[in-house]
């Protein structure tokens, strides 16, 4: 069997499984939805305790709030339930929660998918990625700039606060109108929600309560979207070379998490799956992968694995890998050095 009827065969039987189950759905939205407003009630309540009881608390329910956001993510992608108007109904909501607008999500993480691991498509729906040749090439404030974005503290602790309040608040130039208004939509909800919830509770418990959910929440989805793209030996390629089987189970890794942890971040873990047909509900993602033997080669990643990725910068396009800036620095120079070190003929060798 040649290489591109092998790779059909591949996507055909991982698409077997993008079968919405609408039972499965309910469940899913059942299990989810009610322990996170269990767990924010117990949060405010434990604030007549003590703020450190309901800290902790708060952050078990952000920890829902990932699992609602994988519910949200699934709906974008038309997989979650069957009917068409219920996955935008139930996105719309979990979007709410999680204050992402659906519509215009929806739309830069489909444009993700279709050009992920495509270096000459970037720029839509992905972590910022330069190889080190951009690097190199680029002004030194652009240099400055890419530095501040990829830094763990800037990523991971500022990230989430710009796309709460700025990313997901302002519509796109250009945008359709129904990607407006949504937006619109889920950000007068927003306010209205929040509005009520410190008129019950005062904003001293609102934001006890509410900003460790926010920030866990935001913390872990960006930390989830960047390693199981920007691991080592991860797929890049131009456009003429680019393909999409191959950037889905070389270019996304399977993060094989505990149990636990598993079921709260909604299966996202078989990223690669994922990426092989967007159309799986997130409940049949470990069925499909466990189904299909040649995804047992995809590359994996565990949780202390996974930590490594934080030292990865810059992609190498010539050694198809990500390597830190030290790293990139000894390559350039290495590099030159051939150059450098050349003696210039003699006379004689004229």
């Amino acid at each position: 069997m040649d290489h591109k009827k092998q790779q059909q065969e591949l996507k055909k039987s991982v698409a077997a499984f993008a079968k919405p189950d609408t039972n499965a759905g309910i469940k899913q939205i059942i299990n989810t939805f009610v322990p996170f407003i269990i767990v924010w009630y117990l949060a405010y309540l434990s604030l007549s305790i003590s703020v450190w009881a309901a800290i902790p608390l708060a952050m078990v329910a952000g920890g829902f709030v990932i699992r609602i956001f994988i519910i949200f993510h699934d709906c974008t992608h038309q997989s979650f339930l069957k009917n068409k108007k219920a996955n935008r109904i139930i996105g719309t909501i979990a979007g709410i929660i999680t204050l992402f607008p659906f519509e215009k999500w929806k739309r830069d993480h489909n444009i993700h998918h279709a050009t992920s691991g495509n270096l000459d498509k970037r720029g839509t729906g992905d972590i910022w990625v330069l190889t080190i040749e951009e690097y190199k090439e680029a002004s030194f404030k652009e240099r400055l700039a890419y530095r501040l974005y990829r830094n763990p503290l800037v990523m991971f602790g500022l990230g989430p606060l710009y796309l709460f309040l700025i990313s997901n608040r302002f519509n796109r130039k250009g945008a359709k109108k129904k990607e407006r208004m949504n937006t619109y939509v889920t950000n007068v909800a927003i306010v209205i929600l929040y509005s009520v919830m410190i008129w019950a509770i005062g904003w001293q418990a609102f934001l006890i309560i509410n900003l460790p959910i926010l920030y866990v929440s935001g913390f872990l989805g960006i930390w989830l979207f960047y390693v199981q793209h920007q691991f080592e030996d991860s797929y890049y390629e131009e456009d003429s070379e680019w393909d999409f089987v191959r950037a889905a189970v070389d270019g996304s890794s399977y993060y094989k998490l505990p149990k636990v942890l598993q079921w709260i971040s909604g299966n996202i873990g078989f990223h690669h799956v994922h990426h092989l047909s967007p159309r799986v509900p997130n409940y049949n993602l470990e069925k499909a992968h466990d189904a299909t033997p040649p995804l047992e080669h995809a590359t994996t990643i565990t949780l202390k694995t996974s930590l490594e990725s934080i030292r990865f910068r810059l992609y190498d396009t010539e050694n198809k890998g990500f390597v830190s800036f030290r790293e990139a620095k000894s390559r350039i120079k290495e590099a030159k050095e051939p150059l450098l070190g050349r003696k210039r003929p003699s006379l004689q060798e004229k």
